[in-house]
């Protein structure tokens, strides 16, 4: 059942697992924030860490906007969704507990769908740091755009950080639950929201920072795990089905970029042993871009057998 709207109230939903330090710093970033009113809601996902649980509690007890919610251990959109449920705020902010969210952010962006009606979103630029604290360039993707809406750009990756939206309660509940992803949970969610046609609000901005940090991170992990690898192709199978329902066209560029990801990450599936995702993702990929490589690949694993074929090709990737 959900909570009752509190209007003007800005719900920050916090995910943690085994991390209490930087939870403490991002916590205290919401606590700063200039708008008022707000709720914290730390998400508990099953620590096993005492340092985290103490903070935890700690937070809670110093701070009246805090209340704190335990539950089994089930990733971060698992951690989220149990969030969204207990969240009563008008507006909906997801943060990480390895990011913060500058003093003005929710004054900023509050005001700005108030300002644009027809937004559902409001966004803003966020600043990178690496593992010793320096602000460095993103070069790994093409961060803070400025787009009116998700959908196609978001196809190419995803280009803005978890801590960047602000969504109105009213979007978060025509997406619908977070899945039980633990990769790229994230990604999915917000190609849902773009088959929304949800129309963004930019505010041009630094409204948070993403800290890199040399702890675990579920972004980070070896190639072919086989649990990484199926979530990320559920992931990707269900962003598809996202653009479909959006009827995004196969000839855009960005359509085309995708299919080929799809391919690459079939590939990976093929070599890890994971037949069946590899031959959907393909599928997949085959009916928005009809490759004549993707066609050989799927009629050499049918031949070799499709762990050998992903095999051969990331071999002949890695040849120079």
């Amino acid at each position: 059942m959900r909570a009752s709207i509190v209007s003007g109230l800005v719900s920050t939903i916090v995910p943690v697992y085994n991390r209490a330090a930087m939870l403490v710093e991002a916590v205290e970033s919401v606590v700063s924030q200039t708008y008022r009113p707000i709720e914290i809601i730390i998400v508990d996902d099953g620590s096993t860490d005492e340092d985290t649980l103490r903070t935890i509690v700690s937070l809670a007890g110093k701070y009246p906007e805090v209340r704190a919610i335990r539950r089994e251990n089930g990733g971060p959109g698992a951690a989220r969704e149990s969030g969204r449920i207990a969240a009563q705020g008008e507006f909906i902010q997801y943060l990480d507990s390895d990011d913060i969210l500058l003093p003005d952010k929710f004054t900023l962006q509050v005001r700005a769908l108030r300002n644009t009606p027809d937004a559902g979103v409001a966004y803003g630029i966020v600043r990178y740091r690496d593992s010793d604290g320096r602000e460095i360039a993103c070069t790994w993707k093409q961060a803070n755009q400025n787009q009116r809406y998700l959908f196609p750009s978001i196809l190419i990756s995803r280009w803005w950080e978890t801590a960047s939206p602000l969504f109105r309660r009213g979007v978060s509940d025509l997406a619908g639950p977070w899945t039980f992803l633990r990769i790229e949970e994230d990604w999915e969610y917000d190609a849902r929201v773009a088959a929304l046609g949800v129309q963004l609000v930019f505010v041009p901005e630094v409204i948070a920072e993403h800290r890199d940090h040399r702890s675990d991170r579920l972004s980070r992990g070896a190639p072919l795990d086989s649990q990484r690898l199926h979530d990320r192709a559920v992931a990707h199978q269900l962003i598809a089905s996202h653009a479909a329902a959006a009827h995004i066209p196969a000839t855009l560029p960005e359509m085309k970029f995708f299919a080929r990801d799809l391919f690459r990450l079939g590939r990976l599936c093929s070599a890890a042993g994971l037949r069946s995702d590899a031959r959907e993702l393909l599928g997949i990929a085959r009916n928005i871009a009809p490759r004549w490589d993707l066609i050989a690949f799927q009629l050499l694993a049918t031949t070799i057998g499709w762990r050998n074929a992903g095999r051969l090709s990331l071999l002949r990737e890695r040849t120079p």
